[in-house]
């Protein structure tokens, strides 16, 4: 691992230590805003910081296994341990890489899921409506909320268009990249003759727009300019 990568999580590691002590104070628990940004940023780092802690765990075992290559009889065990312990750290490092790259400012936003059916007629359709249960059981696993928000039902049970809403933790982190075009070829329901079609869909994600608060608007910086029509 670079020493600058070391450093960062180091620092993350130092700072995740302060936020715990930060909001075990009454005053900070007294003041919600205050504890809701503590709150947000230990939620950020935590999942870094105990990555990291793994990592040293790592490290750890390396340590131990090249001591004990020491003894002649223990050796070809502290090789296998230091191999182990050596392919951990460069996993784990390559996650630690991921997690410390910048956020998507849209992450933690829900989402609305837009299916349409494409090429394959009524398979089309078909496939549309196993990508939604395939979209709900996942976010069933995943404990999030979902709403059918609108519906275009083919004859066959299908659709030809569903957008569905999805609420939850880091929602559109996990789901943005299924924006796109969706491809299956197989022998489709509304084939007799056993031929293998293929259909397409396309999916949509977009992540849910913040609230905007009411404009406030001052009477008198209105002006109001009335005309008489002419002819």
């Amino acid at each position: 691992m670079k020493p600058s990568m070391q450093s960062k999580l180091e620092h993350l590691q130092a700072r995740l230590t302060e936020l715990n002590s930060l909001m075990s104070h009454e005053d900070v628990t007294q003041n919600m805003d205050q504890f809701r940004k503590y709150s947000k940023e230990h939620a950020e780092i935590s999942p870094v910081v105990a990555k990291f802690a793994q990592y040293q765990s790592a490290q750890e075992d390396e340590l131990a296994a090249i001591e004990m290559r020491q003894d002649i009889e223990s050796r070809v065990f502290a090789e296998e341990e230091i191999k182990l312990a050596r392919e951990r750290m460069v996993n784990l490092g390559e996650e630690l890489q991921k997690l410390l790259l910048p956020k998507d400012p849209n992450d933690d936003k829900n989402i609305f899921i837009e299916i349409r059916a494409g090429t394959g007629g009524d398979e089309s359709a078909l496939f549309s409506a196993d990508l939604l249960r395939m979209y709900i059981r996942y976010a069933e696993r995943q404990r999030w909320k979902t709403e059918i928000i609108s519906a275009s039902e083919s004859d066959l049970g299908g659709y030809k268009e569903v957008i569905l809403r999805l609420e939850g933790e880091q929602v559109y982190s996990k789901l943005k990249f299924e924006s796109g075009g969706h491809r299956v070829q197989r022998v489709p329901q509304t084939e007799t003759q056993g031929r293998i079609h293929t259909s397409a869909c396309t999916v949509a994600v977009l992540a849910e727009a913040d609230e905007i608060e009411a404009v406030q608007i001052n009477p008198s910086e209105l002006r109001i300019d009335t005309f008489r029509a002419s002819g």
